[in-house]
């Protein structure tokens, strides 16, 4: 199956057969019984191209188009109607796992704070039968940290190893899918090898949290609610799959457009609960506000965490310098009129491309570079808030909602790491299977056969 924009040779020889093939897919009306469709129903409801969804330049198999396909609300009430058969043997734990990032628009649609928005979605899920209702804002935290350690380790390492610098951000699936289908080995050695907040969430629910809870992996059905439909097929990897399970990490992502769905079909009173957590009780005000302001603030992160580490300088503010356009932009860290450290963000397909031709002439300045396949960054829910957009009511909605996003894309973070039950974890992360739950050997992908059956997407 071919991308809207791909460029491969093997693509434009097939386009011929492929040119009368849809590339789109129908979102099925999950609320068919209604005559008047909601705002929030026209957007899911709306065609989803391949190059608004994923990386442009890349391709995606057939069997993984239809397994994408499956990822939505049918999936969820099969296996909550598996729960209310007598056969406990099929049976499952439900878990869902929140994207901080999709919280804002929850607080928007339902006319709420951030954090009641986060109790009252938590009390609705519950209320339809799941066990458990997790904030992935750890999962980040974990990344971050690991992301942060890996770049001092890769400066440091520089004149000793020849593919140390610069280091690619792993955390967008439609740049990872772009850079292993398509770029090769020139890129692959450059990407960090810490797994994307979601997975890394898939790794604390179906390995950490089943060994707390005397379960098997296969026992755990596990969703994560996020803004980004790509996320859909990050969770397909197979590196994220336990075939002595016949386990995934993540089960199924859902969009906050599709548990909206959801929501105002049920017309349910929402009641509030309390988010779960993994380790322990994590109280109110225990919670930070971190001051980030893109992606999920790998950038910033690493960027004040090494120079700190490797220049003994404390960061405060980054200044952000646009360069040819708003999509690309750079932050230095200078010590005695000598650049030290140069960083740089870079979003949209334009940018990547750019940005590896750069690197394949050698020419390439930066030590790190922040890398998302969408233009304008994740930090603005670019996808989800322009349905809000549409309407005066949610532009009412939208000052409240987004400082919230820009002050932190990772959303609240909790103070972790003066957590005794963290410290407990976290020693027990490094001593057994520490490797395995954080981090991922990315590598080259063999552009996918194309089948000459129709295509989903």
């Amino acid at each position: 199956m071919k991308c809207e924009n791909c460029t491969k040779k093997e693509c434009i020889k097939k386009s011929k057969i492929d040119d009368q093939q849809n590339v789109s897919v129908d979102i099925p009306n999950f609320n068919s019984e209604h005559e008047e469709k909601s705002e929030f129903h026209k957007l899911a409801d709306a065609k989803i191209f391949l190059s608004d969804c994923l990386a442009s330049d890349s391709c995606v198999t057939v069997e993984e188009g239809i397994k994408v396909f499956q990822q939505n609300q049918k999936e969820f009430f099969r296996i909550l109607n598996l729960n209310k058969k007598c056969d406990t043997s099929v049976h499952k734990v439900l878990a869902v796992s929140i994207c901080p990032q999709s919280l804002p628009y929850f607080a928007a649609k339902f006319n709420l704070s951030v954090t009641d928005a986060s109790k009252r979605l938590c009390g609705f899920l519950k209320s339809l039968g799941v066990h458990y209702v997790f904030d992935s804002t750890i999962a980040v935290d974990f990344s971050i940290l690991e992301s942060q350690k890996e770049f001092v380790y890769r400066y440091r390492q520089q004149k000793q190893e020849e593919h140390s610098l610069p280091m690619f951000a792993s955390a967008c699936p439609g740049w990872i899918q772009y850079a292993e289908r398509v770029l090769g080995n020139p890129v692959i050695p450059h990407i960090c090898t810490a797994k994307s907040p979601q997975q890394i969430m898939g790794s604390l629910v179906k390995d950490y949290f089943a060994r707390q809870q005397n379960l098997s992996p296969d026992k755990i059905f596990h969703i994560i609610v996020a803004p980004c439909y790509d996320k859909k097929l990050e969770a397909l990897r197979e590196d994220f799959y336990t075939a002595s399970y016949n386990s995934h990490d993540v089960d199924c992502v859902l969009t906050s457009g599709e548990i909206i769905q959801i929501m105002e079909q049920k017309k349910e009173f929402m009641k509030e609960a309390v988010v779960d957590t993994l380790f322990g009780e994590i109280k109110e005000e225990d919670t930070v506000n971190d001051g980030t302001t893109r992606s999920d603030g790998y950038l910033e992160h690493i960027f004040k965490y090494a120079a700190k580490e490797l220049f003994d300088m404390n960061i405060k503010e980054i200044t952000y310098k646009a360069l040819k356009n708003k999509d690309f932009q750079e932050v230095t860290l200078e010590k005695n009129g000598e650049i030290m450290l140069r960083f740089a963000a870079a979003y949209g397909f334009r940018n990547i491309q750019n940005m590896v031709l750069k690197l394949k002439k050698g020419k390439f300045p930066y030590h790190f570079v922040e890398v998302l396949a969408c233009p304008g960054g994740k930090n603005k829910i670019k996808i989800e808030f322009k349905l809000l957009a549409t309407s005066t009511m949610w532009l009412v909605q939208l000052p409240r909602t987004l400082p919230y996003v820009k002050s932190s894309a990772c959303g609240v973070k909790y103070k972790i790491r003066n957590s005794l039950n963290f410290k407990v974890a976290w020693t027990f992360f490094k001593i057994s299977f520490y490797f395995i739950l954080f981090y991922l050997l990315f590598h080259c992908i063999p552009s996918p056969a194309f089948s000459k059956e129709p295509s989903l997407w």
